[in-house]
């Protein structure tokens, strides 16, 4: 049985993608700061699926705790077949120069050094084994910028990079790499980006149908189910209501 480990799997698309790829069979390691919320979602998968779920509670954007957990996983578990990149944020949405430092680093720890911390430590495991599969999830605003989008923006244009720069990379190992990109998501995204401003996130989504953690799950499996000699390198998805980041049709 495959193994799929998935980052920041509390919540949003990656809580949706533990339970996609828990239903398709991969035993799944799930990672994430919140205990309980990592506990609840073990509970779930456990009890409704007939796979095997190993819990990694850590902070993605501290080396030292990423190193740990995955050297403290069993070897039986580090045959990873799949890494989900998912863990990610958007904080505030300041003009650059009014910006807040401390949103700037959060975003850059966790959407950039976070996904080449936990890559750096798995993809030596998938060398070994001469395959595997690396799905980053990044976001429109990996392909465009927006106003008050600066540096989450950059963050994400980083991982569209980085996305071709490991296909390159990973290419002799038998390895493959997707950039999954989507537009509008309705998770805690914009909660988290509006620092708890509930009226504000709301207004993101109104008058229209945004995607669900769920819609990009199944562009996730659908990806790491293809033929072994088929890899999807780049996925953009939208709400059918959403043509560009800033092309929006409200009813």
């Amino acid at each position: 049985m495959k193994i799929a480990l998935i980052t920041g799997a509390t919540s949003g698309i990656g809580r949706a993608s533990a339970l996609k790829f828990a239903e398709n069979n991969f035993n799944i390691i799930i990672t994430g700061r919140r205990e309980e919320k990592l506990k609840e979602l073990n509970d779930e998968i456990l009890s409704n699926y007939s796979i095997k779920v190993h819990s990694l509670n850590f902070d993605i954007r501290n080396l030292d705790e990423v190193n740990s957990a995955i050297d403290s996983l069993p070897e039986d578990w580090k045959s990873i077949d799949v890494l989900i990149n998912n863990a990610g944020l958007a904080v505030g949405v300041s003009q650059i120069q009014e910006g807040i430092i401390d949103d700037w680093e959060r975003m850059i720890d966790t959407n950039i050094k976070g996904l080449l911390y936990i890559t750096r430590k798995v993809c030596p495991l998938m060398i070994c084994q001469n395959k595997g599969h690396i799905i980053n999830i990044a976001s429109i605003a990996g392909k465009e910028v927006y106003p008050g989008g600066n540096v989450y923006c950059a963050s994400k244009h980083a991982v569209d990079a980085l996305s071709k720069a490991m296909r390159i990379d990973m290419l002799k190992h038998n390895i493959k790499v997707t950039n999954i990109a989507p537009g509008m998501v309705e998770t805690e995204f914009s909660i988290v980006r509006f620092k708890g401003d509930s009226n504000s996130a709301d207004k993101v989504y109104e008058g229209l149908k945004p995607l669900s953690g769920e819609d990009i799950a199944e562009v996730a499996i659908f990806a790491a189910t293809r033929p072994p000699h088929v890899c999807i390198n780049d996925i953009v998805v939208m709400p059918t209501s959403q043509a560009s980041s800033r092309d929006v049709f409200r009813i």
